[in-house]
């Protein structure tokens, strides 16, 4: 696979990562450049995608930024690792469901290898972790496909804090939580970002033709 692997150390503005997004987008549906996998922290956050609802902001004082993204509220910030791709799918196969089972399975089989059992729920889309029969959110995905490149991605709360998530309702989801990792096993995750971006890559060769 012809793809380029960028991992940012510092944190990036929303607003200039949609950009380089949008940008890389429309280079790749010009054969110009290559797909990308970007891993990076944002700085703190508020977003919304295209299908929320201003009954999802419980703190109105907040700043929200609108992007094209499917999805409806989140927050991104220190502590959370944030996955994009631009990956051309007019060359594999067109299959928008098997692509966001990719994206599952990969952050799943992810969280196994730190021995942490999780979930994709049909209803609510997102990885789940089951808190003694109380699921609460540790990974949100959102994404966008143009003219079959898909792009935009998911995030994998690590360490982040948790407080930002009372002034929205997460994704739109009234009575589930959210939680990060450290809450959920208290252990070292330098490694995760290299082990998301293999676990991702091994998985996308699923949709070749």
């Amino acid at each position: 696979m012809n793809i380029e692997i960028k991992k940012s150390t510092k944190p990036v503005k929303y607003k200039d990562a949609i950009a380089e997004l949008e940008a890389r987008l429309k280079s790749v549906s010009t054969n110009d450049e290559k797909e990308l996998i970007w891993t990076l922290e944002h700085e703190a956050v508020f977003t919304a995608g295209t299908t929320y609802s201003k009954n999802d902001i419980l703190d109105k004082s907040i700043n929200i930024y609108k992007t094209n993204r499917g999805g409806k509220i989140t927050w991104h910030g220190p502590g959370q690792l944030v996955f994009y791709f631009v990956i051309d799918l007019r060359n594999k196969k067109k299959d928008i469901r098997k692509f966001i089972s990719i994206i599952e399975n990969s952050i799943i089989e992810t969280l196994m290898e730190f021995k942490i059992k999780s979930h994709a729920d049909r209803k609510n889309i997102g990885i789940w972790f089951n808190d003694n029969g109380n699921l609460k959110k540790v990974a949100a995905i959102g994404l966008r496909v143009s003219k079959w490149i898909a792009y935009h991605g998911f995030c994998i709360n690590i360490n982040n804090n948790l407080e930002p998530y009372k002034k929205i309702v997460p994704c739109g989801i009234i009575d589930k939580e959210v939680t990060n990792l450290k809450e959920i096993l208290d252990q070292n995750y330098k490694e995760i970002r290299n082990v998301i971006v293999k676990k991702f890559i091994t998985n996308l060769k699923n949709l070749n033709v």
